[in-house]
């Protein structure tokens, strides 16, 4: 029997993951329990290994498959792909069995072209729908099928606005959108040399074969690597009929989820647009209104929907993430997965699930990917300093945390100077997949445009990354790297600090401080403690952090590795000139670093400076020893010319000399000095005459040899 590589949605279920993908499974999911689905076929994830093995080319049994496929699509549908009648649209996704932001973007609108445009546009009455979709489906495909760059579609509808005196693409009229489509199929032309594909099913194999090369572009390899997905499990493509949210102001479209992505908090949290398509809303086009302006707009709807969620979140007892569709008033699901979230929501979450009944204490565990507790580490901005601090600006809090760093304004820009060891901030008007590396590389993502669910927003939430999204205060000049925000002109290099809680933004560093931990964390961490059978240890190299981990419940230390005690600045260099000396004594010319403790026995050589240290019993110094605020032990030699003050004579200091230390020839003794009895003092030496009363004991030390006695310039008291 032949492999079989397409199911129809009512084929599927979600167990067939791994064939189907994420996306196809869900949608088949959704179908199963009677939820309404715009219909379609999904292409296996064996097609897309099939692909590969072929030499990157779709071979004649899965293109007969897909063929096949179309003609059920069609059946079920009632309407043929090219039909200047009821013509067949489609959309067009990947959908790996991993959720992966990195991946190719959609294609909607699939299977138009002027004779259909105009057959629509007549039949529907509604002539800027029609042309709205065409143009739409020209610069998606150009850009995600051909890789010709958006920005060249975005200039000519930006020169448009200007042109009409509008500031929103809604605002354009069928005409305008008319020509728009023409000037794209120029654009085209000019850029791939070959005129615009006009047949559908042209169109959709260039897009079957754009989903299965985007399984090993630039920025999914990166995203497999970070996310542990073998490159072995392929993605699959799932071709779905299109709902229309752009068909008029009784339409709409929007993404939202059962729980808050940042807090977990329960209750229905996302956005929504009028007239407009999915990608508006993911991609940033427009900012978006709050999910629960949908009820005031499409009350029926609304009810259907809330209903929906409920239905999805008991079914699949998780928080999901849900894309839909209202046309005319009636409502489509495109899909559903488990939502990405906050460390901070993921366990807010999980102890809610429980409480609720959905899941068990070990399920709930078993939830919680453990890399993504580490965000819950990251700094937040000194609560001082950020009191002190007047935002320059506003945007959407869409992932919590504090960064602050250089404004980069691409994403390779944002990958070179992390690389250089500076911390950047990704500044651009919307991002898209082709930022992933620039998003992983940058402290935080700030965004023009774009709401709560763009693309910016749900990449950074799972990466754990700092976020502000939909600043329309910024006016923005990515080709010359400059933007302007409250007045101010901010060019690349320039400091800025963003709260992606608040979604302030903040001109200059203002400093952090370590995150607080949750009581959630506690409680799952108890509920870790009576799953596991592993003991937990810890790397620890510094005090510092054998405390902390500590307080995070780890049992002991597992690996320290000792030589990173010395990193920090008042130990390196006194470790690294230990490591490079020639004998086991310190050498000529050696500063005894401050705070220094040198241990009984010590000997140092020549032209030493011991500052604020202190130095053992029996240790030995050579001649010209500077000492300086210093505790000196019992029998300490130290040789002539020694002088306790700071070298350079203009600070006096503090030194105490200890019982029976032997201070060599002319040593200069400056005020304030504590010397014990028995001290050798050897002829030759001076104490000035400004000491403060009582501040010089030289308990029968008077008599220090037969050569002489010791200078004094002020009367000795016993």
């Amino acid at each position: 029997m032949a492999k079989k590589y397409c199911y129809l949605f009512s084929e599927g279920n979600a167990d067939m993951r791994e064939l189907l993908g994420g996306k196809g499974a869900n949608l088949a999911e959704m179908t199963n329990i009677g939820l309404p689905v715009p219909q379609g076929f999904t292409i296996s994830t064996e097609a897309c290994t099939q692909y590969y093995e072929d030499g990157r080319e779709i071979n004649d049994g899965i293109m007969a498959e897909i063929n096949e496929y179309i003609v059920k699509m069609e059946e079920i549908t009632g309407k043929k792909f090219g039909d200047k009648e009821n013509p067949l649209l489609v959309s067009v996704r990947s959908g790996a069995r991993a959720s992966m932001p990195g991946m190719m973007d959609t294609i909607l609108n699939l299977g138009l072209n002027e004779d259909v445009v105009n057959a629509i546009a007549e039949k529907s009455g509604n002539p800027r729908w029609a042309w709205d979709c065409y143009r739409r489906f020209i610069q998606m495909y150009s850009d995600v099928v051909m890789e010709v760059g958006k920005k060249y579609f975005e200039e000519l509808i930006d020169k448009m606005k200007e042109k009409k005196g509008v500031t929103q693409d809604v605002d354009l009229d069928a005409d305008d959108l008319k020509e728009l489509a023409t000037q794209f199929k120029a654009e085209y032309k000019e850029k791939i040399g070959d005129d615009f594909p006009t047949d559908p099913k042209e169109q959709l194999m260039g897009a079957v074969k754009a989903v299965f090369r985007s399984w090993d572009n630039p920025r999914a390899n990166v995203y497999r690597r970070d996310n542990d997905i073998p490159y072995s499990w392929g993605t699959a493509v799932n071709v779905q009929s299109m709902a229309f949210g752009n068909m008029g102001d009784d339409c709409g479209t929007g993404v939202a989820f059962t729980r808050d992505p940042a807090t977990g908090k329960k209750g229905l949290f996302g956005e929504f647009l009028t007239n407009a398509q999915g990608e508006d809303v993911v991609a940033g086009v427009r900012t978006p209104m709050h999910i629960s302006e949908m009820e005031q707009k499409f009350p029926e709807a609304f009810a259907e929907f809330s209903k929906v969620c409920e239905t999805l979140e008991n079914h699949y007892r998780d928080m999901q993430d849900m894309e839909f569709t209202v046309e005319h008033g009636k409502l489509f699901m495109l899909q559903t997965r488990n939502g990405k979230r906050t460390a901070q929501a993921a366990l807010q979450i999980a102890c809610d699930l429980v409480d609720e009944g959905m899941r068990t204490p070990e399920e709930a565990v078993a939830m919680i990917d453990p890399r993504n507790l580490d965000t819950l580490l990251h700094p937040q901005f000194d609560s001082a300093a950020l009191k002190a601090a007047t935002p320059a600006g506003k945007g959407l809090g869409a992932s919590p945390g504090a960064a602050c760093g250089k404004v980069v304004f691409t994403a390779d820009d944002a990958v070179a100077w992390n690389e250089k060891g500076e911390k950047v901030v990704l500044v651009r008007l919307e991002t898209s997949p082709e930022d992933i590396t620039g998003m992983k590389a940058a402290q935080g993502i700030l965004t023009v445009r774009g709401g709560m669910t763009s693309h910016a927003a749900v990449v950074a939430r799972g990466m754990g990354t700092c976020c502000v999204s939909g600043c329309g205060d910024i006016a923005m000049d990515e080709e010359n790297k400059k933007f302007t925000l409250a007045g101010k002109e901010y060019h690349e290099g320039d400091y800025i600090s963003i709260d992606g809680s608040t979604g302030n933004i903040y001109d200059g560093v203002i400093p952090t401080v370590d995150a607080t931990i949750a009581g959630t964390f506690g409680r799952i961490m108890g509920w870790a403690d009576e799953f596991r059978v592993l003991k937990v240890r810890t790397n620890a190299d510094t005090p510092a952090d054998a405390k902390k981990a500590r307080e995070l419940g780890a049992e002991g230390i597992g690996l320290c590795r000792t030589e990173h005690m010395f990193f920090e600045e008042d130990r390196i260099a006194a470790f690294r000139e230990m490591i490079c000396s020639d004998t086991v004594e310190a050498g000529p010319f050696v500063k005894v670093r401050a705070s220094s403790v040198l241990k009984k026995g010590v000997h140092i050589g020549n032209f030493v400076e011991v500052k604020n240290s202190v130095v053992g019993e029996g240790s030995k110094s050579a001649h010209l020893t500077y000492i300086g605020d210093s505790d000196v032990g019992s029998s300490v030699n130290f040789g002539c010319g020694t002088v306790t003050c700071n070298y350079d004579g203009k600070n006096k200091s503090r030194c105490k000399i200890g019982n029976g230390a032997f201070i060599g020839c002319n040593t200069n003794l400056i005020a304030p000095v504590e010397v014990g009895d028995k001290a050798y003092i050897a002829a030759g030496s001076t104490i000035t005459d400004d000491i403060p009363e009582n501040a010089l004991s030289i308990a029968r030390a008077k008599q220090v040899n037969k050569e002489g006695w010791v200078e004094m310039k002020k009367p000795y008291k016993e």
